[in-house]
């Protein structure tokens, strides 16, 4: 075996077409847009170059055949804000081989090592986590479009090779032909008549306001995150941009407090329902197939992609008020039968808990992992992994007390 590090169009090709084989027998598998995955690769496209780096490579068997790949990257602005300086590695894929998975791994840890880093987590994304993060162990049923999927075996493969569990991340689902508990649309709805309290669904002819009210909203609901970066317009507008073609302004909801943004949500169609039957590829004959499908209602699946709050509104119902303002947008679409709530850590407990008030259902888990290449130090790494709450109300506590 030999492992290629990706440097010409003939290597990219072979990057992403690897899963051809892989996953040849499993009719849950949809291909990712092979833009897509070039895109995070791309320096002219992906910010994350302007304070990172990052490397590919392919695994080729003795009979000239690609059998795997990997990635491995490092965030600046992430990677010195842990006990050890810490990377990553993502976008493996493998047939089921332990030894070829095993050499993907050793090149990637090589590669990291000698840019000084001392762990790395895995799988995740060059990029921000809602899309390509962590390993799918349950629930292998078709993904929503940016979600992992992979064969039950890779867990096996991380696990055997030192990787141990850093958080773990569950998608719950609700089924819109169910009714919600009652008890939750009274508290829905008591929260979004208060009189201090408005919500106003997205407009695309208000575009900058929204986007400086998100990015208000986002600097501070995730400021207590574990090496939380910020977010500015102008990296915000092309995400909201790429989203249009499916975006419904009466899913996209922002809630305020005398005028101030103070929350929001944003719900999309799952596009992965149209890709499912692209291959990868965005054509033209797709983009004419992508208009057709879309008019034919093919999209029956709706992802909450990110709900935030404000920390000091959190206990507010805000959440609650915002999924009232949702109720009759997405019902009067009745041919959208089911919502997809992805992903929530196991560090918001907060987000847990109102999930389980509107009767949302377990559909898959995920696990972010870490690798501390020092075997001897492998113990209890999620021993410094403080919560979010958790660390919100220490910093509360200390203010307070002094």
């Amino acid at each position: 075996m030999e492992v290629v590090e990706v440097k010409n169009k003939a290597h990219q090709k072979e990057f992403v077409n690897v899963v051809n084989s892989i996953y040849t027998n499993d009719k849950a598998y949809i291909r990712p847009l092979d833009k897509d995955i070039e895109h995070i690769f791309s320096p002219q496209s992906n910010p994350f170059f302007n304070h990172g780096t990052a490397i590919r490579y392919i695994l080729i068997d003795d009979n000239k055949n690609t059998i795997g790949r990997i990635a491995a990257f490092i965030n600046e602005k992430k990677a010195y804000g842990f006990d050890q300086p810490t990377g990553g590695v993502g976008f493996f894929e493998c047939i089921h081989d332990q030894k070829a998975a095993f050499t993907l791994f050793d090149k990637a840890v090589e590669w990291l090592k000698d840019k000084g880093m001392e762990a790395a987590d895995g799988p995740i994304n060059f990029g921000e986590n809602e899309s390509f993060w962590g390993l799918l162990v349950e629930g292998f049923t078709e993904p929503a479009y940016g979600m992992q999927y992979n064969p039950p075996y890779y867990k096996t493969f991380f696990e055997a090779y030192g990787f141990q569990t850093y958080f773990e991340q569950v998608t719950n689902r609700l089924d819109l032909k169910k009714p919600f508990p009652e008890r939750f649309w009274k508290i829905a709805e008591w929260v979004g008549k208060k009189p201090d309290y408005n919500f106003k669904h997205f407009k695309w002819s208000e575009f900058d306001k929204f986007i400086d009210d998100f990015c208000e909203i986002y600097n501070e609901a995730w400021k207590f995150h574990e090496n939380f970066t910020t977010m500015v317009p102008e990296k915000v507008k092309p995400i909201f941009l790429q989203a249009k073609p499916i975006a419904i302004e009466e899913l996209l909801w922002f809630a305020y407090h005398n005028d101030e943004p103070i929350g929001f949500i944003l719900l999309y169609p799952d596009v992965n329902q149209i890709f499912k039957y692209f291959n990868g590829k965005l054509n033209l004959l797709n983009k004419l197939r992508f208009v057709w499908l879309k008019h034919k209602k093919v999209m029956t699946r709706l992802r909450v992609v990110v709900l935030g709050v404000k920390p000091k509104f959190q206990k507010s119902g805000i959440e609650s008020g915002l999924f009232y303002n949702l109720r009759t947008p997405v019902y009067k679409r009745d041919w959208f039968n089911e919502m997809e709530l992805s992903w929530v850590g196991d560090f918001n407990p907060k987000m847990r808990t109102l999930q389980d008030s509107m009767g949302a259902e377990f559909s898959k888990k995920h696990i972010t992992y870490r690798l501390i290449f020092d075997p001897s130090k492998r113990k209890n790494i999620r021993a410094g992994y403080i919560p979010t709450d958790t660390k919100e109300k220490a910093k509360m506590e200390n203010k307070s007390n002094n």
